[in-house]
């Protein structure tokens, strides 16, 4: 499973920022996504999941009420919708498939297929 994302940036405090996540055609819509993120010294946090329907979504609780985790299983694609940006969210953003389809889970140890990653940059 490759997963290639994209999206990040420069933004000021409040902005706001769409990262997209693409996968692999044949399987995308078999798995659950998730995205993560590490700063640097930091170990790598949970950020959002959603299922492979799209239909159940998690968050962690430093980013609730702020982004948003979709997906378009037509596009291959999942995506996180970052609003009112503080400059504690800045950090390498990191899309992750879990190991098992049809799995879903925030510990970043049940997560075998990784992105690149995508740097988020927040000046205040």
């Amino acid at each position: 499973v490759q997963l290639q994302a994209s999206g990040g940036g420069l933004v000021q405090a409040g902005g706001s920022l769409r990262l997209s996540c693409a996968g692999p055609g044949r399987t995308f819509r078999m798995y659950a996504m998730a995205w993560f993120r590490q700063a640097p010294g930091k170990e790598r946090e949970f950020v959002a999941t959603i299922d492979w329907t799209g239909d159940t979504t998690y968050y962690g609780d430093s980013v609730k009420g702020r982004f948003t985790i979709s997906r378009d299983n037509a596009k291959n694609t999942v995506y996180l919708q970052m609003n009112n940006l503080k400059p504690e969210d800045t950090a390498l953003y990191y899309c992750a498939a879990p190991r098992r389809v049809r799995y879903i889970s925030l510990a970043p140890s049940e997560y075998d297929y990784w992105g690149q990653g995508t740097q988020v940059t927040v000046s205040s």
